[in-house]
C-alpha cells in the first residue's frame, strides 16, 4: 500500500472515530477516560496524526460498540506495512518527528544504513530470505530515509557504540561505504553523531536500542527495541526517564570532532582491508 494511500486510510480511521464518539454522546475527555488515554490523544487519532496500538483500536471496539471496525482497519493497516509490527508505529511517528535521539548499541540506524549494509543485515537475519524479500526489506529502509533530505528535516542526534562502528557487518567494502555516508552527512549537518567508545564499559543503556523523538503538537515518545521486539513509549514519567537516560549516554560520548575522527580513521582501515583482500 503506497504511502499516501495509508494515510488516507488512518484519516478515514479518524474520522469513523470522531462519529462514532459523536453519536454515542462522548466527549473526547470522556472516550479518553474509559480507554485510560487523554483527550489531547482522542483528538490526534481522530486528526490521522497519531496511530493507535492494536490493544486501544479493540477498546475503542467495545467502548462504542462497533463490532469490531477498528481493529479489522487497524490489521488492514499493520498486514500491508513493510515494517515488522511492532516497529509499524515508531516508523510512522519518525516520519512526523521534529527532532530525533538515537542510540544504537550494535548496528548502524536504519536511517544512516547504506543499501548495502541493509542487505548484509537483512541476509544474516534471513539466511534464506527470497531476492524479493530482502528488495522489499531494502525499499522499505530506504524510504525512511527521505526524512533526512526534506526541507523540514528533522534534527537528528545519533550516539554510536564503538561496537556498531567495529563491526564489519557485509565486509570491508561495505563497512568503508557505510562509514563514508556518515561522515559525509556529519559534515552536511544533516546529522551530529558522536561514539560511545567501549573502554566506557558500563552505560545508561544496556538493553538494546533508544530512539526518542519529538515534535510540533504531540507529547514526545521513546521507542525501544531489542532483537525480536520494539515497545513505543508515551507515559511521560517513562519518556522522562529515557531521556535522561539518553543524556548520560550522550556526555559519555567523545566530542563531535573526535567522532568525526574515528568514523573516518575506521573507514580508512576498511579502504585498506577491502584492497588487500
Amino acid at each position: 500500500m503506497a504511502k499516501a494511500k495509508r494515510e488516507e486510510v488512518w484519516e478515514f480511521f479518524g474520522e469513523l472515530l470522531k462519529e462514532r464518539r459523536e453519536t454515542a454522546g462522548l466527549s473526547q475527555s470522556e472516550l479518553g477516560a474509559r480507554v485510560f488515554v487523554s483527550a489531547a490523544y482522542i483528538g490526534l487519532f481522530e486528526q490521522g496524526i497519531r496511530k493507535p496500538q492494536l490493544e486501544l483500536a479493540q477498546r475503542f471496539d467495545e467502548i462504542l460498540q462497533t463490532g469490531g471496525i477498528f481493529e479489522r482497519t487497524w490489521r488492514k493497516l499493520i498486514d500491508k506495512s513493510p515494517y515488522a509490527e511492532y516497529f509499524n508505529a515508531a516508523a510512522e511517528l519518525e516520519a512526523v518527528a521534529t527532532k530525533i535521539c538515537e542510540f544504537a548499541p550494535t548496528v548502524i540506524p536504519g536511517l544512516l544504513q547504506t543499501p548495502e549494509y541493509m542487505r548484509a543485515q537483512i541476509l544474516a537475519m534471513y539466511p534464506f530470505a527470497s531476492e524479493e524479500f530482502v528488495e522489499e526489506k531494502v525499499g522499505s529502509r530506504v524510504e525512511r530515509q527521505v526524512i533526512l533530505k526534506d526541507a523540514t528535516r528533522p534534527e537528528y542526534w545519533v550516539v554510536l557504540h564503538e561496537n556498531a562502528v567495529l563491526t564489519p557487518v557485509g565486509g570491508p567494502a561495505t563497512m568503508a561505504a557505510q562509514l563514508e555516508r556518515i561522515a559525509t552527512l556529519i559534515r552536511q549537518r544533516w546529522a551530529l553523531v558522536t561514539v560511545l567508545p567501549r573502554a566506557v564499559g558500563a552505560h545508561a543503556h544496556m538493553t538494546g536500542s533508544l530512539k526518542l523523538m519529538e515534535f510540533k503538537d504531540q507529547p514526545p515518545t521513546a521507542y525501544t527495541e531489542t532483537e525480536f521486539s520494539g515497545t513505543l513509549l508515551d507515559d511521560p514519567s517513562v519518556v522522562k526517564q529515557a531521556q535522561r537516560a539518553y543524556d548520560l549516554l550522550r556526555v559519555a560520548t567523545l566530542s563531535p570532532e573526535a567522532s568525526l575522527a574515528l568514523i573516518e580513521s575506521a573507514a580508512e582501515d576498511y579502504r585498506r582491508c577491502a584492497r588487500t583482500t
